[in-house]
């Protein structure tokens, strides 16, 4: 593999120059080096130059690489960098320790060339795997924003739903990281009202029948704005954008799918939709009371909700009214 100029940046931090320069022969073809002579100056040159790897020496004088370690994972600017220690401690207390303060691998010294450049390279994959993801994130994350501007909804409802419908799909079984992924799909749900004309979207009289028929069309829109993807991200923001419309009893759109012919997504996003819109104030509306809000979700069991969902909700009620008052609108009481 030769160094292109966008390879990853390794800091690499050894006390003896003799053990920097082997490194610097093995690594230097392959990636931009940087390097350090203590635990102070790595510290100081992790944070400004944000290498992607740290490969890092534990006995050094004054600061040791476990005490530059921890000073690292607790920095904001470096904690999420990874470090491999390369040393020649090798009894298992000393790799437990070396764990313990915050390191992904240890290498032991004398150092064998194929299993730095092997390490080097798993670990930088996994950099860079992190790094599509975050990227990923940010653009669902802006495009949800992007919707907000042809919307009366404000940016804390879209926080404030998102988060309703973590706390839905935890109680509904989801795993953590399952949650987490609706949790950042959700902001998506409405995100083909970027294709409905302003007229309709920003009329401040009812829509009329022809016109409320194309803002119907919104969920089909948002399903093709998000497209074909092989992230398990996008393809639950598309899930969520086509189906958080469609109602328990089949009477919904774009397609009039009916019981769990919808998508658990598209159910749990269309419930803590409707909570955060009856109590939220809008324009053309008050805010309804939290216990109008319940009688009205209630009455809508088997209806437009799942039954199992509303009783979820009901259940987690307080954990929905904290997220309420977290990220409560500027002009809310």
């Amino acid at each position: 593999m030769l160094k292109t100029v966008s390879a990853p940046t390794i800091l690499l931090v050894d006390d003896e120059p003799v053990n920097l320069r082997v490194l610097r022969q093995l690594l230097s073809p392959h990636y931009n080096l940087i390097f350090a002579k203590s635990g102070e100056e790595a510290i100081r040159l992790a944070s400004e130059q944000q290498p992607s790897l740290i490969l890092l020496d534990v006995m050094m004088p004054g600061m040791t690489g476990f005490e530059t370690c921890k000073v690292l994972k607790t920095n904001a600017e470096t904690h999420a960098i990874p470090i491999i220690f390369v040393t020649a401690l090798n009894q298992e207390h000393d790799e437990t320790e070396g764990f313990n303060v915050g390191c992904v691998d240890y290498i032991t010294k004398p150092i064998s060339p194929s299993v730095v450049l092997a390490r080097v390279k798993t670990h930088l994959s996994l950099v860079q795997a992190e790094e599509l993801r975050r990227t990923r994130l940010e653009v669902v994350q802006r495009l949800g924003r992007a919707a907000e501007y042809k919307d009366n909804e404000t940016g804390m409802h879209v926080m404030r739903m998102s988060h309703y419908a973590r706390v839905l799909a935890l109680a509904y079984g989801f795993s953590k990281e399952q949650a987490d992924l609706l949790l950042h799909a959700a902001p998506m749900h409405d995100i083909g009202k970027i294709g409905i004309p302003d007229s309709i979207m920003l009329k401040p009289a009812r829509l009329t029948e022809e016109e409320f028929a194309i803002m119907r069309t919104h969920p089909l829109i948002g399903a093709e704005i998000l497209g074909e993807a092989n992230s398990e991200l996008l393809a639950i923001a598309k899930s969520v954008a086509l189906t958080h419309h469609e109602k328990w009893d089949g009477t919904g759109y774009p397609n009039g799918l009916k019981g769990e012919e919808i998508p658990i997504e598209g159910r749990i996003v269309a419930l803590a939709d409707v909570f955060d819109a009856l109590t939220s104030k809008r324009p053309y509306k008050d805010a309804w009371s939290v216990e109008e809000t319940m009688r009205y979700i209630n009455a809508q069991k088997e209806l437009h909700f799942e039954s199992r969902l509303v009783e979820l909700l009901e259940a987690n009620l307080d954990e929905f009214l904290k997220i309420k008052h977290r990220w409560k609108d500027d002009d809310s009481e």
